[in-house]
């Protein structure tokens, strides 16, 4: 039995492409493994805080010397930690907006990059603490940006595979639901790709 975190921060519920996608990814993997336990977060519906001077002073602050303020403070960020560190597979609908992730999802980012938590520093410089985990990423845009000459401003991928890495996230697999403000056609294309990717990684 796997654990498995399925994490939504697209703004919009109707017409949602990474939403959409990532439901029926969630649906087939629970037909496939229905032992697997699913733990579901909604950064718009639930939203995270962004940091805050004190949470970063609680951050920072060893836990057996923070006080009961800094310890309330950070209790949702140590819950958002746990929560990932049981994870053994990782869902994330990440839509593009103005070329990288939504404020909601940064902010998850900004609460489980935690020293000590999810990374350490090490006598070559950091190492990430939860390697070993699979994380699958649902994104949509308006544009094309896998390839082509807006390549250079899809910061939604790098950054995400920077920040995830940075935590021992290396194994993650992008399906991208692109050129979504091209018309029709274009978003019947990019869905029947999706749903292409999903059965193969499903199958797998």
């Amino acid at each position: 039995m796997a654990n498995v975190l399925y994490i939504n921060s697209s703004v919009r519920n109707a017409g949602s492409l990474s939403r959409q996608l990532s439901a029926e990814f969630i649906a087939k993997w629970r037909a496939a493994n229905p032992a697997d336990n699913i733990v579901e977060r909604d950064l718009v519906s639930d939203p995270v805080p962004h940091l805050s001077e004190q949470m970063m002073g609680a951050f920072f602050t060893p836990a057996e010397a923070r006080n009961a303020e800094q310890a309330h403070t950070i209790k949702l960020s140590d819950t958002l930690v746990d929560e990932l560190v049981a994870a053994d597979v990782i869902v994330l609908g990440a839509p593009m907006y103005n070329f990288s992730v939504s404020s909601g999802l940064k902010a998850w980012i900004d609460h489980v990059l935690r020293v000590g938590r999810t990374f350490k520093y090490g006598a070559n410089g950091p190492e990430g603490l939860l390697a070993g985990k699979k994380v699958y990423v649902f994104t949509a845009s308006g544009g094309v940006y896998s390839e082509g000459p807006a390549a250079g401003y899809d910061f939604l991928a790098t950054y995400l595979r920077t920040a995830l890495g940075f935590i021992g996230l290396s194994d993650v697999t992008f399906v991208q639901a692109e050129g979504v403000a091209m018309g029709e056609e274009a978003v019947a294309s990019t869905l029947a790709k999706g749903r292409s990717k999903i059965e193969a990684l499903i199958a797998a």
